[in-house]
């Protein structure tokens, strides 16, 4: 089947619009898988008091928050996402932390409705990678910054270095639920190449181009709570395991736990790797 962009784009935004309350329940979980990654984006752009700052794709904000600290007095960070529910769950947070110089709003990264060049620094956590058309997205972030303005983002690596994805992932292929990710067609592991993202980079007009890799680990207390949270922060997963009868549902959770025993402790821990690529560019 051929990849359609406005479908993708449809199905994308129903499909976080109604991931957001798992990603809310999930918040802590995420925000120390993902310190790391984080940290690495902030201190890539240097931020400085004053400046203006746009994350795209924001989902609860957790990169954007940190930005708005650290930009203070006087700078600020627009937050968006294309789904509103995501953007409320980031109101939530920021009102949690009490930081006030920042805004909100639904924003689609393929066409960003701000002016010309007019922001410092854009921040990006693992969205391009999700997007119908990632040059178009960078692109328009390359539009929306000013002359020496930078762009920090991150995206995953290949499956393989993802097994906490990967496993998962595996156990519904192998059972005839799903199919293998189509070649060129977005999801997390789209742009996991170098080269390819700094092609995009650079012919979206970018310098400067620096691509690292992230190691991550993902820990969790026990298999069950690894599961749930893997129904709530993926929406692909969650929506063809709970469409399976409950027979069905229990085989594929022991088939998941059986492939993640590598990576579970005796005492029921679970420590599961990944990596994420992470890119630095000037306008």
């Amino acid at each position: 089947m051929s990849f359609d962009p406005a479908v993708h784009r449809e199905e994308s935004l129903e499909s976080w619009e109604a991931a957001a309350s798992g990603w809310r329940r999930q918040q802590a979980l995420m925000r120390s898988f993902a310190a790391p990654v984080s940290h690495w984006l902030i201190d890539a752009l240097a931020l400085q008091p004053g400046e203006r700052v746009l994350e795209l794709a924001a989902g609860l904000a957790e990169t954007g928050l940190l930005a708005a600290e650290l930009v203070a007095p006087g700078g600020s960070v627009l937050i968006s996402d294309q789904a509103e529910a995501m953007l409320d769950g980031a109101r939530e947070r920021a009102r949690e932390l009490a930081i006030a110089n920042v805004d909100f709003r639904v924003l689609n990264a393929e066409w960003i409705d701000l002016p010309v060049a007019g922001l410092d620094a854009v921040i990006c956590r693992w969205g391009y990678m999700l997007m119908a058309d990632p040059a178009a997205a960078l692109g328009e972030t390359r539009r929306v910054l000013r002359a020496g303005g930078r762009l920090a983002l991150a995206v995953w690596d290949a499956i393989e270095h993802n097994p906490w994805a990967a496993l998962p992932g595996r156990e519904l292929v192998e059972r005839g639920l799903v199919g293998p990710p189509r070649p060129g067609a977005p999801g997390p592991f789209a742009l996991g190449d170098r080269g390819r993202l700094r092609e995009l980079l650079e012919g979206a007009g970018f310098v400067d181009v620096r691509i690292e890799a992230v190691e991550l680990v993902r820990r969790q207390a026990s298999f069950d709570e690894m599961w749930e949270a893997t129904l709530d922060i993926s929406p692909s997963f969650h929506d063809t395991v709970l469409s399976r009868p409950a027979g069905e549902i229990e085989q594929l959770k022991a088939g998941v736990a059986a492939r993640l025993e590598p990576f579970t402790a005796p005492d029921g821990t679970l420590a599961v790797p990944g990596r994420s690529l992470l890119a630095s560019a000037s306008a």
